[in-house]
Parts: structure tokens; C-alpha cells; sequence
């Protein structure tokens, strides 16, 4: 007869068990594809010809695209994990300090409601709408006087990348803003009201004790940000499509191109796979070296 403890143990996993199904069919039977076909040469319904690494020493010593490409997708993580661990930590602080819970619930709907418009939509309005020739920057620049500023701002080699950076000003998006509000709303009563009897305010509050008890949030968010910035590749589809020239390329983004305009699917399954250890040892430095408030009131 089975025990009330091994059954109640047998329906936990027999409730686990269909979703660890599904992650293992839609996603890590592809990374194991992905890695098993990197080291052969292949279109979708041809023959497979093994070449062992050659499509890494290719990409990494003999593609015109890989430096330039690492180079944009650096530069365009370092402006990401900058603004995001700035602008939404600021508007999330200001809202906790609002005086009534109304008024914070309606500011964090405010800002919430962005998240419900589709991504693509909002890069087509900023592609369409701002950044065109008759866009609403050349516009606001006529009307200014500076009327000789006016560019395409995504077909300029000198601005496609800052252009491509821009999307998404003031950089305060619902997910980010919540999260952060989430952890200065987890700081206990007892660390505010000591912090406002030994006079410590303003400023000088928000960085000695509020950044330092939100450590986990923006450790969360530094993850988040640098897998995406290093796996994104949608919103420059869309903006850019890698141009002008390579000037907005990204690794993603050429391994897209290799696989579904060029047919070479064992070199976009190597770009795939290098950016798969970038991102793992990314995220494990971050992960080892980056302390979560937790962690450091552990240690002291």
C-alpha cells in the first residue's frame, strides 16, 4: 500500500511532469539540435555533410561581419543595462514615495499600459512615425531652426545605431518600473523610520539604503537586460534589417540571415551556439559577482 507521503510526492511530479515535457521538446531538444548541428554543413531537406568546427573558425576568424557585429551589440547592451537600471528605478521610487496607495496604484497602471501594445508596433511607430524622412524628430527640428540636422535617421551610417538605442525613450517600461517598485515596497517600515530619525533623506536615503535593498531587483533586471541585448535581434529586423551597410548588425540578427536567407543552417547553428556560451558565462559572472541584497545582509 502506498503511503500518504509517497503519494502526495508521486502527484507533485505527476503535476511537474507535462511541463518538464514540453521544455524539454520545445526547448532543450533544439539547443541539443542546435549544438549536434553546428558541426555539419546542411540545407532544410538536404543531405548534412559533417566539417567538424570549421563553421567557429569561420565566423570567429574569417567573417567581415563578426567584429562590427559584436562591437554594435555591445554597445547597444551597455546603453540598454544603463538605462534600465536608471530611468525605472528612478520613476518606481518616486512613485513609492507618492503619499496615498490610490495614487501609486494609478501611476503604476499609467505605466503599466504600455506593456499591452505588441513590440513590433511600437518599432514601426518609432520607425514610421519618429524617425522617417518627414518624422516627427525632422519636424520638431524644422520647426527649431535646425532644419540642417535633419537626416534619416535610421539610413545614416553616423546615427542608425544611437537611432536604433533611442527606441524606446524615456526608457520607462511597465515590466521594469513594477519590479522595482516591488522591492522599495518589500523594504521593512522599521529601515525607513530609523533612516528618518538619524536624518538621512532625500539623496542620501536613495543611495546608502534604498538602492542597496532593491540589490536583488536590479540584479534580476542586469540578467534579463544582457540575455536580451545579446540574443535580441526583432526590433532591428524590423528598424533596420542590419543596415545601413552592417552598421546596425548584430550576431542574432546574422544568424538569421544565414538561416533562413542564405540556407547555411550549420554556420547559424555555431553563431547560435557561441552566443548561447556568451550568454551562459555572462549570466553566471553576474550570478557569482553581483550581490543580491539577501546576500549581503547574509554576510554581514
Amino acid at each position: 500500500m502506498i503511503s500518504p507521503r509517497l503519494q502526495s510526492t508521486l502527484g507533485c511530479y505527476g503535476i511537474v511532469l507535462p511541463s518538464l515535457a514540453l521544455l524539454t521538446l520545445f526547448v532543450y531538444l533544439p539547443v541539443a539540435w542546435a549544438f549536434v548541428g553546428s558541426v555539419y554543413e546542411f540545407e532544410i531537406g538536404s543531405e548534412a555533410q559533417f566539417v567538424g568546427f570549421a563553421h567557429y573558425a569561420e565566423y570567429l576568424w574569417q567573417d567581415p561581419t563578426a567584429l562590427p557585429s559584436l562591437l554594435n551589440m555591445l554597445a547597444l547592451t551597455l546603453i540598454a543595462v544603463a538605462v534600465r537600471l536608471s530611468f525605472p528605478l528612478i520613476v518606481a521610487r518616486l512613485i513609492y514615495a507618492l503619499p496615498t496607495e490610490r495614487w501609486r496604484y494609478v501611476y503604476r497602471v499609467i505605466f503599466l499600459a504600455p506593456v499591452v501594445v505588441p513590440g513590433v508596433a511600437i518599432q514601426l511607430i518609432w520607425s514610421g512615425m519618429i524617425f522617417s524622412d518627414a518624422g516627427l524628430l525632422n519636424q520638431l527640428l524644422e520647426i527649431l531652426g535646425l532644419a540642417h540636422w535633419s537626416r534619416g535617421w535610421l539610413a545614416d551610417p553616423e546615427t542608425a545605431l544611437l537611432a536604433v538605442a533611442a527606441v524606446g525613450f524615456p526608457f520607462v517600461g511597465g515590466f521594469e518600473v513594477l519590479i522595482y517598485y516591488a522591492g522599495f515596497s518589500s523594504i521593512p517600515e522599521s529601515v525607513n523610520e530609523a533612516a528618518a530619525i538619524d536624518g538621512c533623506t532625500g539623496w542620501q536615503k536613495f543611495f546608502r539604503i534604498d538602492i542597496p535593498m532593491v540589490l536583488s531587483q536590479l540584479k534580476l533586471i542586469l540578467i534579463l537586460t544582457i540575455i536580451g541585448g545579446v540574443q535580441g535581434f526583432e526590433h532591428l529586423f524590423i528598424l533596420t534589417r542590419g543596415g545601413p551597410g552592417f552598421e546596425t548588425t548584430v550576431p542574432g540578427l546574422w544568424m538569421y540571415f544565414n538561416a533562413f536567407s542564405f540556407q547555411r543552417m550549420g554556420y547559424a547553428c555555431a553563431i547560435g551556439v557561441l552566443l548561447f556560451i556568451l550568454v551562459f558565462g555572462l549570466t553566471t559572472l553576474n550570478l557569482r559577482y553581483f550581490k543580491s541584497s539577501e546576500q549581503l545582509q547574509g554576510v554581514r
